[in-house]
């Protein structure tokens, strides 16, 4: 029997499910039908179980394409990077998992702490509107920060263009230093991306369910037994209740 709010949170009678492709850590893989796999997928699947109904998953490539579309009646709860520009249609959760954002530089590199990084002709690199540019959209004075779509892309200007310092999610870092000689993480972090639950503006009772049951997953272990079963452990923190 559907829950008394699933006319609320999924008015199609599927939760319609918004997940950000780009993140690895948070979606690891496809199922044998396609859908994402992974922890992300596996919490609005958890949701929708709990609201009764069931899920239906929109993928989009970046955070970006998914927070631009938040104002069109395309989906019901999404999982992406809370952040302050993303929260003019939306709600936010607290947050269900954290990662470490941070930088690498080249061989040579004199920083040895993030917040050197924001110095006058320093040249960063990083993958447009992910999560952590916002953060450097919003706290880099001095430093030029140069953004391109994606990952790959991001690193590839950083070594092409020979720049002073590529900003990224560690655990990303921490396989693409490999491929660069002399190349090293700076050990601590500029920021810690928070990634969340949103709905939209307006489920009043819809989005105290939906906080309620991601403080309720951290609590009883479900988030790490996530974490556990998709491999991202030591990659992927439980984020401190709320």
């Amino acid at each position: 029997m559907a829950h008394p709010l699933a006319a609320e949170m999924a008015p199609t009678g599927k939760l319609r499910a918004a997940i950000n492709m780009s993140n690895f850590l948070l979606v690891t893989g496809k199922t044998a039908s396609g859908d994402p796999e992974g922890v992300a997928p596996s919490m609005a699947a958890l949701f929708a179980e709990r609201l009764g109904v069931p899920v239906e998953y929109h993928p989009y490539a970046n955070p970006g394409l998914l927070a631009d579309s938040s104002k069109d009646d395309l989906w019901d709860v999404g999982f992406v990077g809370a952040e302050p520009q993303r929260a003019t249609y939306v709600n936010f959760t607290a947050a269900y998992v954290e990662i470490e954002a941070t930088y690498m530089v080249p061989a040579g590199s004199k920083f040895q702490k993030c917040a050197e990084v924001d110095s006058a002709g320093t040249r960063i690199a990083v993958s447009a509107r992910a999560a952590y540019d916002l953060w450097l959209e919003r706290n880099i004075k001095h430093a030029e920060v140069s953004r391109v779509s994606g990952l790959d892309a991001s690193f590839d200007l950083f070594v092409n263009e020979k720049m002073d310092a590529l900003a990224g999610l560690r655990p990303k870092l921490i396989d693409d230093v490999k491929k660069l000689p002399g190349a090293r993480l700076l050990p601590d972090r500029f920021t810690a991306v928070q990634q969340a639950s949103c709905t939209k503006k307006g489920r009043d009772a819809g989005f105290k369910m939906l906080s309620d049951f991601i403080e309720e997953m951290k609590a009883n272990g479900t988030v790490q037994g996530l974490i556990d079963k998709f491999g991202v452990t030591g990659r992927l923190t439980v984020a401190a209740a709320a």
